[in-house]
């Protein structure tokens, strides 16, 4: 049973192996939560989809599911919320992990539905991440991503004193995060930001600009530390 699962693990992650530590029982009990999530990726053939060799935490909603592509071996974990209402939906490249209690929403808006969210091969992104679609937001392959990322690519116009903010509009731009990159815990990443492939993003930072390939940054607002050499 071990050596299948070791098997069936490396068609996403070719590197991988049970450590010789780990002990049977926690070993057994892995397995277990994998054979129900793989038996919950089955239910997206309600949705209309090919299951892909989907693993599906429980709890997981979709909305607006006609608009979502996905590739082989995406892994949703507990609570997951997907929105695919936008013009270009959502997309997955294979071998996607979203952590636990995630979003990830294009708009939610149907009298102003946003542009899209695009996520390449490979990308694992932590528990709790937000991200938004409205302006787009595209995501590299081989990106790992810590916990409670925030992606806003969206901004509200405020210029009219004499008129609520929330009446005055929205502006777009969109997010581009390149490929191979490391985002550290918490970093919120705003509208009309492109990070370039290769860079590391410090935990906590906030990227309100755009950074070239190889960068290391971080920080409130965030700014270059070094660069990769």
């Amino acid at each position: 049973m071990t050596s299948i699962f070791e098997r069936l693990i490396r068609l996403r992650n070719p590197n991988f192996s049970f450590a010789p530590s780990i002990e049977s029982r926690t070993l057994y009990s892995f397995i277990w939560t994998q054979m129900w999530s793989m038996i919950r990726g089955w239910k997206l053939l309600f949705l209309g989809k090919k299951p892909k060799m989907a693993l599906l935490g429980r709890n997981t909603r979709f909305f607006n599911s006609h608009k979502l592509d996905y590739g082989k071996f995406m892994k949703l974990g507990d609570g997951v919320y997907i929105s695919a209402l936008g013009k270009e939906g959502v997309q997955f490249g294979n071998s996607v992990g979203i952590g636990a209690y995630s979003r990830i929403v294009v708009s939610t808006s149907l009298g102003n539905p946003g542009k899209g969210i695009r996520i390449g091969h490979n990308v694992g992104i932590g528990e709790f991440a937000y991200i938004g679609g409205a302006g787009g937001v595209e995501i590299g392959d081989e990106c790992i991503v810590g916990q409670y990322l925030s992606c806003h690519p969206e901004n509200h116009i405020a210029e009219d004193l004499d008129v609520s903010i929330r009446h005055q509009g929205v502006t777009r731009k969109g997010i581009k995060i390149g490929k191979n990159c490391w985002i550290g815990s918490k970093v919120t990443i705003l509208d009309g930001v492109e990070v370039g492939n290769g860079c590391i993003i410090a935990a906590g930072a906030v990227v309100t600009k755009s950074f070239p390939a190889n960068a290391v940054i971080g920080g409130v607002p965030a700014k270059l530390l070094k660069m990769r050499s």
